[in-house]
């Protein structure tokens, strides 16, 4: 199976690790001028970093929203299965006596959004907040294994 390089982080992520993702991909975000769909302000957080890990009970989402409270944060699973995770960060306030030298933290409004499989219990997720990571628990719904009846041979 092919895997890509990230030109970014240190990580290499195969390019099938997320086919349920539904995230928004602004191809502008980069360049110095805003785009009409985000602004520039918004462009920066609207690729929030969450890692989706499956373990043998649960769907796990891992997302780093450093400095933000979790009264900042919504996490929802709408119909059709998708998990959406979103918030803000507001613009630090201006004081007019303030001199800035550099302004490189992202503020605005971040969303991402996950179909969830089959499997996933969307009826108990449960999220928590420590230290700038949400934290997601999707549970899976166990899998029964057959019942094997043994039939005797005759004869």
């Amino acid at each position: 199976m092919a895997m890509i390089p990230s030109l970014f982080g240190g990580r290499r992520s195969n390019i099938f690790d997320c086919p349920f993702s539904l995230d928004v991909w602004d191809p502008f975000k980069d360049f110095p001028f805003s785009t009409p769909s985000l602004s520039r302000e918004t462009s920066a957080m609207v690729n929030a970093r969450v890692d989706w890990k499956e373990t043998p009970e649960a769907h796990v989402f891992k997302a780093d929203v450093p400095g933000l409270k979790k009264e900042e944060v919504k996490v929802e699973v709408e119909e059709g299965r998708v998990l959406q995770i979103s918030g803000e960060r507001n613009v630090e306030k201006e004081d007019k006596n303030d001199t800035w030298h550099r302004v490189e933290r992202s503020s605005g409004i971040f969303l991402r959004r996950f179909r969830l499989p089959d499997n996933a219990k969307v009826d108990q997720v449960k999220a928590a907040m420590e230290n700038g990571v949400l934290t997601v628990t999707v549970p899976k719904v166990e899998v029964k294994k057959p019942d094997v009846k043994s039939v005797e041979i005759s004869g």
